[in-house]
């Protein structure tokens, strides 16, 4: 068996045996593009979360003011 990453879209209201979920999600490849979707019978706490990525950095949304008055034209 080989672990698989997975991107969890929902945990679904299915019954289940206590102290496991069923999880609907994506499949992922290594460089993280979906690959399949599943529907996964899990018990949570074997699963490994991993570490939730940093908040990419985000570039000000300040425009500079554009000089605004009478123009000559030709």
């Amino acid at each position: 068996m080989r672990p698989i990453l997975v991107r969890v879209i929902r945990v679904l209201d299915w019954p289940t045996y206590d102290g496991w979920l069923w999880i609907d999600g994506y499949q992922l490849a290594a460089n993280g593009d979906a690959v399949a979707r599943r529907s996964l019978f899990v018990m949570p706490a074997g699963l490994i979360w991993p570490d939730p990525p940093a908040p990419a950095d985000r570039r000000s949304t300040k425009h500079t003011p554009v000089k605004r008055g009478p123009v000559r034209v030709g």
